[in-house]
């Protein structure tokens, strides 16, 4: 498989960025492998091969074949490695006809998502482990990320099939809580044979819930910042209880950012790099925004950077953008990202209504999002979950102070600019309603006006350390402890 000088990881994950994202998922799998590696750990990662241009445009080699046993039917598989070793780390894609080959991760390009999510991850997690019992070398540690892999620390335990890796360590590490992966009891039969005494394991609220047995089942669960583990345990759809039980063995960790990735005196994404004097780098950068935009660039500029889904509280955007642009407040905003179609219809009716003072960008587009934490003044974050967020921590590393809500991962990076000790890194508010977010808005554009501590604000966060090194160092730390316990 991989070489071992210290410790063996493998990641299994549904997304890893470059060659699949979707979310903070894809950008953490792909960036944590690499500063692990640094650490002293022998780092590997496999996701499912889909049809996607980063996928299709590298070569893979296949090291394994194989087929998936669902219920009455055989799925083939193919288990493929990256030849290049581009990312720096041995990079594997189980290569499942009719389930992955699609031009999608979760869903298809017009927003609508696959109707066979069951035995699409089924299959997946399964095809991981049948490789893993054939192969020679195995690793120490098996790195789950998310509800899509949640069902290997059972499997693992439980299943016969796979008894072979039951030594094996497993880390369950929740990116996002609100999904959980859950099916009906219907469709037990489509899961490899079990010992029946363990049913409760997958069982919660009379469902088959990955999430909750990849939490019951692992040997370690960490979530991506504290405050997130912290609201997990009294805020998680019914699963409060759960957290809370498994407490001891659950610690929040808080992502890092890939320094290679998102650096602006290096960042080949965008118009101007960052050389000397931050005034220019943010100026230069934020006039190539107006040719992209039909915005007035001499406003401050506040934009919105993802999924346009209601987690990310972006259904709070066009009331909020209408109430603060009738109140009279000279400030622009630019929207970039695609999700909910009713969301979608009402950007495009307000970039009609506003010209020039509101426009967006309906599309997933790396390179433009780059351009944005360069050229923006603020990012507008005003999430209703948010386990760690990664764009607060990017928006900084450009000199774009946010604008986000008391939640999360939000919460543990970025202190309020009121903070008595000076430690302000943005703006807060608590309520995810129009009138706390107006206020912070209204507070932004106060900040912009006084020009001499807008920049040393905007100094002051471009000096953080976001990398992954302490991050990676915690994790480090984590897989030592189970060896050891092992």
């Amino acid at each position: 498989m991989f070489n071992p000088f210290f410790m063996q990881v493998l990641h299994i994950s549904a997304e890893c960025y470059p060659a699949a994202k979707a979310g903070g998922l894809g950008d953490v799998v792909g960036a944590l492998p690499k500063y692990l590696k640094k650490a002293g750990a022998d780092t590997a990662v496999i996701i499912p091969k889909y049809s996607l241009k980063w996928i299709n445009n590298h070569r893979f080699q296949p090291i394994y074949k194989g087929a998936v046993r669902m219920h009455n039917y055989y799925i083939p598989f193919v288990i493929e490695q990256e030849s290049e070793n581009s990312l720096g780390f041995p990079f594997f894609v189980v290569n499942i006809p009719g389930k992955f080959d699609r031009p999608g991760i979760y869903a298809d390009p017009s927003g609508y998502g696959y109707g066979d999510e069951v035995e699409r991850y089924l299959s997946f997690q399964q095809a991981v482990l049948q490789w893993l019992v054939h192969s020679p070398g195995k690793p120490d540690i098996l790195h789950c990320h998310d509800h899509h892999t949640g069902l290997i620390p059972f499997m693992v335990k439980h299943c016969p099939e796979y008894q072979s890796l039951r030594h094996l360590a497993t880390v369950f590490t929740i990116h996002n809580g609100t999904y959980h992966g859950a099916f009906s009891w219907r469709n037990m039969y489509l899961l490899p044979w079990f010992d029946s005494a363990a049913r409760g394991l997958l069982d919660w609220a009379d469902t088959i819930n990955p999430l909750a047995s990849g939490i019951k089942c692992a040997w370690r669960v960490t979530t991506v910042s504290p405050s997130y583990l912290s609201e997990l345990k009294v805020q998680s759809n019914g699963m409060e209880w759960l957290l809370q039980h498994e407490s001891h063995k659950s610690l929040g960790i808080i992502n890092g950012i890939d320094t290679q990735v998102w650096n602006p005196s290096s960042d080949t994404f965008i118009a101007s790099q960052l050389e000397a004097d931050v005034a220019t780098f943010k100026l230069q950068n934020k006039r190539i925004l107006g040719q992209r935009f039909n915005l007035d660039m001499r406003l401050p500029l506040i934009v919105f950077i993802g999924r346009l889904v209601g987690e990310k509280g972006a259904d709070l955007i066009p009331e909020l953008v209408g109430r603060v642009l009738h109140s009279g407040i000279q400030v622009a905003f630019a929207v970039l990202g695609t999700g909910d179609p009713n969301l979608q219809d009402a950007f495009r009716h307000l970039s009609h209504h506003f010209y020039g003072r509101f426009d967006a960008a309906l599309e997933y587009n790396e390179a433009l999002a780059h351009q944005l934490y360069a050229g923006a003044d603020f990012i507008f974050m005003p999430s209703r979950v948010e386990p760690c967020g990664l764009n607060q921590m990017y928006a900084m590393t450009y000199g774009t102070i946010p604008i986000v809500r008391s939640i999360g991962g939000l919460k543990d990076t970025v202190p309020d600019i009121g903070e008595p000790d000076g430690s302000g890194r943005g703006i807060r508010f608590n309520h995810f309603d129009l009138d706390d977010a107006h206020l912070a808005v209204y507070r932004a554009t106060e900040l912009y006006q006084n020009q001499s501590l807008f920049d040393k604000v905007r100094h002051q966060i471009m000096q953080i350390d976001f990398s992954w090194e302490q991050s990676a160092e915690r994790y480090l730390q984590v897989y030592k402890e189970l060896i050891f316990e092992n």
